[in-house]
This record gives structure tokens, sequence and C-alpha cells, in this order.
């Protein structure tokens, strides 16, 4: 997944809390905000149910692939391509459509709308506002903010690791207890607790 879980609940917290200012009232933020997170988390799912669909397709393809010489990433891109232009589906990844967060610009889009017709139609919030596109707006604004401060974390985050003074290879289990140690702690230099 393009995000963590515990980030996608951090941001689904900071959210409920940002909306709770003056977008939507609740008695019940806890609630609220993992029925947000659920959201974000199942599309973000999507594209890795997809990849995983790709694998099994090519896996049955292998030996005809290893015999041709054809590149099993090019086979994978054209694989998944079609099958995103069948389905209709919103890339995740940022960085496949040019945009420089983790999560491309179309995918937050299709996100803040699913929460607003979810927000719209739960039991545990009001929305004060009623134009559901002012709304929808203020939690693209929202979330693009908190993924830019998360893209540099990240960068910062791997740049660490890379400068230690041996190779660590990327992938492997030291760079990820690594990465993970150096992202937890660019994100209290800005003041981001994930258990918060």
């Amino acid at each position: 997944m393009l995000l963590a879980r515990e980030f996608v609940a951090y941001l689904s917290r900071q959210l409920v809390k940002k909306m709770s200012a003056g977008v939507m009232e609740t008695t019940m933020p806890g609630v609220v905000a993992q029925k947000t997170a659920d959201v974000i988390n199942e599309e973000l799912a999507l594209e890795d149910r997809l990849n995983d669909e790709v694998r099994d397709i090519l896996s049955q393809y292998s030996e005809y692939m290893r015999r041709e010489g054809v590149s099993y990433q090019d086979m994978f891109r054209k694989a998944k391509n079609t099958l995103i232009a069948q389905r209709k589906v919103v890339r995740a990844s940022g960085r496949d459509t040019g945009d420089n967060m983790k999560l491309s610009r179309d995918k937050l889009t299709q996100i803040s709308h699913k929460l607003v017709e979810m927000y719209r139609k739960s039991h545990e919030l009001r929305l004060k506002n009623k134009d559901t596109n002012a709304v929808r707006l203020e939690i693209l604004r929202f979330m693009t903010e908190l993924l830019v401060a998360e893209e540099k974390v990240d960068r910062a985050s791997r740049d660490k690791v890379r400068s230690q003074k041996r190779d660590i290879p990327e992938g492997s289990e030291e760079w990820d207890i690594l990465q993970r140690r150096y992202y937890a702690e660019e994100l209290k230099k800005l003041g981001i607790d994930l258990a918060k």
C-alpha cells in the first residue's frame, strides 16, 4: 500500500478533528475517523488487488516470457494499463502520473468524493455546510497539505538510509527497519505523532 495504515489512521483522525472545527458536528469522532480510514484504505487497496491480479496473470505466461525474452516489467506495465483502462480504475500512485506526492491528484479527488458521500449518509455526524462540493474541496485541501508534508518526511528518511557509510540495499530488512525509524523521527520533527 502506498501509505502506511498508521499514517492513514492519523490522517483520518486529523481530518475529522479539522472538519469538526467548522464543517461537521459529531459526538463520535473516533467512529467517524475509523469510517474515514476505512474509505481511504479501501481505495488504496484497489490498486494493490489489481497488482496481485496482474502478477497472477503473468505467472501463467512466465515460461513464454522467458523463452521470448520479454521483460517482466514491460509486460506488467502493459497488463496493468490494460486492466486499468478496462475497469476505469483511477491510479493511486502519483509518481505514475507525474504528481509529486505518493497519491495522484485524481485518486485524492476520488477519495474526497467518497468521503463526502459517506459523511452525507452517516448517522454519526451532521454536515453544517450543505454545499457538498465545498466540503469536498476542504477535505481535498487538508489531505493535500498533510500528504505534501508526508512526502517530505518519506524522502528525508530514505535519504538518511542512503547516507549510511555502508551500502544498504533498498528493500532489505535492514533498509526497512532504518527507514521506518527515520520516518518516525522526521514525523516527530514536524510535530506529527501517529499515535495521536
